[in-house]
C-alpha cells in the first residue's frame, strides 16, 4: 500500500463505524448551523420577511390650517413706474380681499405594536396637526387621536379603531445590535407608499444634540423625507428602532440615517399607553462636560464624569448634599464616563428609589444617598444661592496669566452689565484678544464667582489663587462663571495658565 503523508488505514471494525458515524453526523450539524448563521447574517432575499412585517406598517397623514397673510396692498412704485398699471389692475382684480386660510398636508410613517390599535411615529410628523390619518397596508383609512407625545425623544403613540384585525409587531432588544448587523427599514419616503430599503448598523451610541436623551443608532438603510416614525426591523422581524432623522446636505438619502433605539421606545410607549405622558426620574442639577483641564483642576486621574454646575433649591441632589463642583463618576452602580450618559441613566430610573452617588469632591470619592424625584415638563434649573457680597472694591487688576481684567462689583458696573443686585463675584470687564480668557469664550460682563471651587469677591483673590496654581505645577485653573450676567446657568470654565 502506498503512504501519503500521515495518512493510516482504517481498520473495518464496528466500532471504528460507530466513531465515523458520529463523526460524520456532528459534520453535518455543524455544517447546518454555519449554512444558517449564514443565511441569516446575509440572506439571499429579504423578501419572506418583508411580506410578514409590511402590514404591520402604517402611513400616517395629517392636516393643518395654515392662516394666511393678511390682504396685500398696492406697492409703493415711483411715479411713471411701467408696472404701476398691472399691480392696479391685479389688485382691483383680487378685491383686496383677505388671503383663506389653507390645509397644509404632510406625510410620515409607523406601525402598529398593539393589535388594538396602538400606533407609534415620531413626534414631529403629528406636531400641530389638526387632523391625523393612519392608512393601513391595504388602504384601509383611518382616524387617530394622540395618546401620548414626548418631544424629547421625538416619539408619539397614537390610537385607532379598526373593525378588522389589526397586524402587530414586537419589540426586539436594542442593546444585542452590534455595528455590521443587517436591517430593515420600512416607510412611506416622499409619500410614494410602502418602500423597503435595507442596510447595516453604522454605529450606535450617536449624540446629534437633538435632545437630552440622544443615543441613536446609525445605519446605511435609505431614509428620506417620509421614513420618519417608520420601523427599523432586525433579522429576526423584530422592531429594533424608530426612523427618525438623516443627515443630508441635499435633502436626500446620503446614507446616514439615525433611529431612536428600541429599549428607549418602548419604555416611552409603555408610559404614554399607561399615564398619557412620561414619567421620569429627577435629580435637580445642571452638568457640564469634564475636559482634560477640568480634570486636571479638579485632581482627577482621567476624563470622566459628569461636572455639577449647578443644584437645583430643595431638588433630591440638594437633599441628599450633592454640591456645585462636584464631578458625578457612578449612579446607583453604573459608571458615569461621559456627561451625557447621566441623563438618560437618571430618567430610566424609578420615581422615589433611594440611589447611590459617587462624586468627585476635593481630592477624593463620596459616596451620597439620593431620593429620585419626578422630572416635570417644565422643569427649569435653579441657580445656586450666591454668598454674601464683600465690602466693595472699585479698583481694576489685570490677570496677564488668563488675558483678562477684573473689578470687584460696583454699582456702576452692576447698571453697566444688567447684573442685579443678587450677583455676586468678580466682573470681567476687559478680554485680550489672544489670552486664555478668549480661547475659552470669556466676554465682558462676565461674573466669575468661584476659582478653584472657592468663593472670589475680589480680583486680588483670583490672582493669588491663580500663583497658587502656578507655583503647584498645574497648567489650567477652574473657574465658576456666570455669563452675561444670566443667573441660573453657571458653567465651568478650565483657563490655560499663559507662561510668564
Amino acid at each position: 500500500m502506498r503512504r501519503y503523508g500521515r495518512m493510516r488505514a482504517v481498520e473495518s471494525r464496528p466500532e471504528n463505524w460507530l466513531h465515523g458515524a458520529v463523526a460524520f453526523g456532528a459534520l453535518l450539524i455543524v455544517l447546518a448551523w454555519a449554512s444558517a448563521s449564514q443565511a441569516k447574517s446575509a440572506p439571499e432575499s429579504f423578501a419572506d420577511l418583508v411580506e410578514k412585517l409590511s402590514p404591520a406598517v402604517v402611513n400616517i397623514s395629517t392636516t393643518q390650517v395654515v392662516q394666511a397673510p393678511g390682504a396685500q396692498e398696492m406697492p409703493d412704485l415711483p411715479p411713471g413706474s411701467p408696472f404701476e398699471d398691472w399691480f392696479k389692475e391685479f389688485f382691483e382684480r383680487r378685491g383686496g380681499q383677505e388671503a383663506q386660510p389653507r390645509r397644509a398636508q404632510s406625510l410620515g410613517s409607523g406601525f402598529i405594536v398593539d393589535a388594538g390599535g396602538y400606533v407609534v411615529t415620531n413626534n414631529h410628523v403629528i406636531e400641530g396637526a389638526d387632523e391625523i390619518k393612519v392608512i393601513l397596508h391595504d388602504d384601509t383609512t383611518l382616524d387617530a387621536e394622540i395618546v401620548g407625545r414626548d418631544p424629547k425623544t421625538d416619539l408619539a403613540l397614537l390610537k385607532v379603531k379598526s373593525s378588522t384585525p389589526l397586524t402587530a409587531v414586537t419589540f426586539g432588544d436594542s442593546d444585542d445590535l452590534r455595528v455590521g448587523d443587517w436591517v430593515i427599514a420600512i416607510g412611506n419616503p416622499f409619500g410614494l407608499g410602502g418602500t423597503v430599503t435595507a442596510g447595516i448598523v453604522s454605529a450606535r451610541s450617536r449624540d446629534i444634540r437633538s435632545g437630552p436623551y440622544d443615543d441613536f443608532i446609525q445605519t446605511d438603510a435609505s431614509i428620506n423625507r417620509g421614513n420618519s416614525g417608520g420601523p427599523m426591523f432586525d433579522m429576526d422581524g423584530k422592531v429594533v428602532g424608530v426612523n427618525t432623522a438623516i443627515y443630508s446636505p441635499s435633502g436626500g438619502s446620503v446614507g446616514i440615517g439615525f433611529a431612536v433605539p428600541s429599549n428607549q421606545v418602548s419604555s416611552v410607549v409603555m408610559q404614554l399607553k399607561e399615564y398619557g405622558r412620561t414619567r421620569r426620574g429627577w435629580l435637580g442639577v445642571h452638568i457640564q462636560t469634564v475636559t482634560t483641564e477640568i480634570a486636571e483642576g479638579l485632581g482627577l486621574d482621567s476624563v470622566r464624569g459628569a461636572l455639577v454646575a449647578s443644584v437645583n433649591q430643595d431638588s433630591p441632589a440638594a437633599k441628599a448634599g450633592i454640591e456645585q463642583g462636584d464631578v458625578i463618576l457612578k449612579f446607583d452602580g453604573n459608571e458615569i464616563v461621559r456627561m451625557r450618559e447621566l441623563a438618560p441613566a437618571v430618567a430610566a430610573t424609578e420615581i422615589g428609589k433611594k440611589v447611590e452617588v459617587v462624586v468627585w469632591r476635593k481630592g477624593a470619592e463620596k459616596a451620597l444617598k439620593v431620593v429620585l424625584g419626578e422630572l416635570e415638563e417644565n422643569e427649569k434649573v435653579a441657580s445656586a444661592s450666591p454668598a454674601p457680597e464683600s465690602a466693595q472694591q472699585p479698583s481694576e487688576m489685570r490677570i496677564d496669566a488668563l488675558g483678562v481684567t477684573l473689578a470687584a462689583l460696583t454699582d456702576e458696573l452692576r447698571t453697566r452689565f444688567e447684573l442685579g443686585d443678587s450677583a455676586a463675584g468678580v466682573v470681567v470687564v476687559d478680554v485680550a484678544p489672544e489670552g486664555p480668557a478668549a480661547e475659552n469664550g470669556l466676554r465682558v460682563g462676565d461674573v466669575v464667582t468661584e476659582v478653584g471651587q472657592e468663593r472670589v469677591t475680589s480680583p486680588s483673590e483670583i490672582a493669588r489663587k491663580v500663583e497658587q496654581a502656578k507655583a503647584a505645577g498645574r497648567s489650567s485653573v477652574l473657574l465658576l462663571v456666570e455669563q452675561g450676567g444670566r443667573r441660573g446657568q453657571p458653567a465651568f470654565m478650565a483657563l490655560r495658565i499663559a507662561k510668564d
